[in-house]
């Protein structure tokens, strides 16, 4: 089973870095072909169908996964053709009615936006929202069953038609606004593409329909948390996204000078500092399935062992590409997207990355045990520190407001998630996990000489190479750095005899009856 996960998670992996390294790429043209207040009126008309799109899918792809993976353990194949039905019903019903209202009377929806550009961008959008909808489900269908590698491949496929169809629409742009315009075409051309496959795909390898009965109930109650606090992120982003250009206005910016800093933050500079999200949401989504089979088989040793490898993993990622992005983050702007304030951004905001890890490996472990109402509520505390921290910072702090608030939130979030977590499995209790909180000590530590010692190199670089080769040169020495230190503390050690023997307690088997001592020797 641990081959397996390793397996899985490498190759989804490798796949969203590809994916994801297309769509950094992307951006760069995007930055370029259509400028900063062009990638602005595409981010806030995005953001807000982000939100349509959230409401009608959210977390129906994960519930029925989820269902799917307790169908397979209870060896109910009907099971899983009426999840998988009940998903697509589902996201019909929450869509259908969203586009026929908004495409008949969306012409009078500018009160929606800072700036009238930006609804016919998001009227263009919309014209995928059940495309994109249909897709998730199918995604959720090959997840449950553990099929990990073709809806990778759809991901990376659906990434570079928008990048091939983006360059092509995107010649001789003469305004901000048709830029825009076109760029939200191509989004479309893209979802268009991932619909049919994955309709192909689904067909092709056996998926069939049956009628869901009450699961449809079921999947609906159960979808209704995680929705909410998927489609409560979008409704903050795209409070965020109308809120902060308003609020800049306000301070004495002009509307061009707004959006384009709010292009420059949500377009340039966010999008690579979520760049460990490829990693850990790739883990994660590998997890869920196998965490929720064993939850529902109440295999809670190997739920445990699972658990603890992810967080430790989320950790390790993060203190990894920490001083990365704290040496080249000025440098990424600059050379990326031609702007110096986007790299000043990614340098000075990498400290979130730590949170932000924890946050969402958490999330994803909690709802696969069901615990989706929990997860909306801790959602909603951090949520309420980034409002907060825009409204009060922002004629401080100006667009750092943002990112403070940001890590304000996913600081809070994580929190509260691991004190959960903990509570429900007990894994640091009577000595259990102390080598793994040792070692993410020594990993935490080891940012700060990791950092200096990096930024003395890329300036020693600087002063007797080109920017790019003193760019290129700075990630290997600090890529060797980081193993040798790694290896020297221990963090990851060369060959480890070792096997856990330890007797982890978890109480999630614990609601109705007394604790009971899961002996298994691993």
């Amino acid at each position: 089973m641990k081959n397996t996960v390793f397996k899985s998670a490498t190759v989804v992996t490798t796949l969203s870095v590809a994916e994801r390294a297309l769509g950094f790429l992307y951006r760069i043209v995007l930055s370029r072909l259509i400028g900063a207040e062009g990638l602005g009126l595409y981010q806030v008309a995005l953001s807000l169908f982000s939100l349509f799109l959230t409401i009608g899918t959210g977390g129906i792809p994960i519930t029925v996964s989820r269902m799917i993976a307790k169908s397979r353990a209870e060896n109910d194949r009907k099971g899983e053709r009426r999840a998988v039905t009940a998903g697509f019903i589902l996201c019909l019903l929450l869509t259908a009615p969203v586009c026929l209202l908004l495409g008949v009377f969306g012409g009078k929806a500018t009160f929606l936006f800072s700036d009238d550009r930006c609804l016919p961008v998001f009227r263009i959008l919309l014209i995928g929202l059940i495309l994109s909808s249909v897709y998730a489900v199918i995604r959720g269908y090959f997840w449950g069953n553990k099929e990990f590698l073709l809806p990778s491949i759809l991901e990376i496929a659906e990434e570079s038609v928008m990048v091939i169809a983006g360059v092509l629409l995107l010649q001789n742009v003469t305004t901000a606004a048709s830029g825009a315009e076109k760029a939200a075409w191509a989004v479309i051309v893209s979802y268009a593409f991932s619909f049919t496959a994955s309709l192909l795909c689904f067909f092709f390898r056996g998926g069939k329909f049956s009628v869901p009965k009450k699961d449809l109930k079921t999947l609906f109650n159960a979808t209704l948390p995680l929705t909410s606090v998927r489609a409560s992120g979008s409704l903050v982003n795209s409070a965020i996204a109308v809120l902060l250009p308003a609020m800049l206005i306000r301070a004495g910016l002009t509307e061009s000078e707004s959006l384009k800093l709010f292009g420059v933050v949500s377009g340039m500079a966010m999008p690579i500092l979520f760049v460990p999200a490829t990693v850990i949401g790739s883990i994660s989504l590998v997890l869920v399935p196998e965490l929720s089979e064993d939850f529902y088989r109440k295999n809670f040793t190997r739920l445990y062992k699972n658990l603890r490898r992810g967080l430790l993993v989320a950790l390790y990622v993060a203190c990894f590409l920490l001083p990365f992005f704290y040496v080249l983050g000025e440098d990424i702007g600059r050379i990326a997207f031609s702007n110096t304030l986007a790299g000043e951004i990614i340098k000075k905001s990498c400290p979130i990355l730590l949170p932000m890890s924890l946050t969402m490996i958490s999330t994803g472990m909690l709802n696969s045990m069901g615990f989706e109402k929990q997860t909306f509520l801790f959602y909603f505390i951090g949520a309420a520190a980034m409002l907060l921290s825009v409204l009060i910072l922002l004629p401080v702090c100006g667009v750092y407001a943002y990112v403070i608030g940001l890590g304000a939130s996913y600081v809070l979030t994580a929190l509260c998630n691991l004190i959960f977590l903990h509570k429900k499995c007990a894994f640091l209790q009577k000595g259990r996990g102390q080598g793994c909180v040792q070692r993410v000590f020594f990993a935490l530590i080891a940012v700060l000489p990791l950092s200096l010692f990096g930024q003395f190199f890329h300036s020693v670089c600087q002063r007797f190479l080109g920017e790019l080769l003193s760019l290129f040169a700075t990630v290997v020495f600090l890529a060797v750095a980081t193993a040798l230190l790694y290896v020297l503390l221990k963090i990851i050690p060369l060959r480890d005899h070792s096997r856990d023997r330890s007797r982890p307690v978890c109480s999630l088997r614990h609601r109705k009856k007394g604790k009971r001592r899961f002996s298994k020797v691993l």
